[in-house]
């Protein structure tokens, strides 16, 4: 495959390293330690079947789903968009 000055497998190693970075960044964010019965936030009480699908979990669902929402994802991007080419 023609890529101008990238030497052969670039590309897929660049996939590569984006699925890598994903994947540490899911198991950081994994619950770790001693979980509770209540949410820390709220103090609304935990599902069972949450508690037992994620040891460790601290915080009920919607709280969570707060939590995931505030958390604004800075990476590398190893795609280089024409647009930012052109600039």
């Amino acid at each position: 495959m023609a890529n101008g000055w990238a030497r052969d497998g670039a590309v897929q190693d660049q996939v590569d390293d984006t699925v890598m970075d994903a994947v540490m960044r899911a198991r950081v964010t994994m619950p770790a330690g001693d979980g509770s019965d209540e949410c820390d936030d709220c103090g609304e009480d935990i599902p069972a079947a949450r508690r037992a699908a994620l040891p460790g979990t601290r915080t009920c669902v919607a709280c969570q789903s707060k939590r995931d929402a505030s958390v604004r994802s800075v990476g590398i991007n190893r795609r280089a968009s024409k647009d930012s080419q052109l600039r």
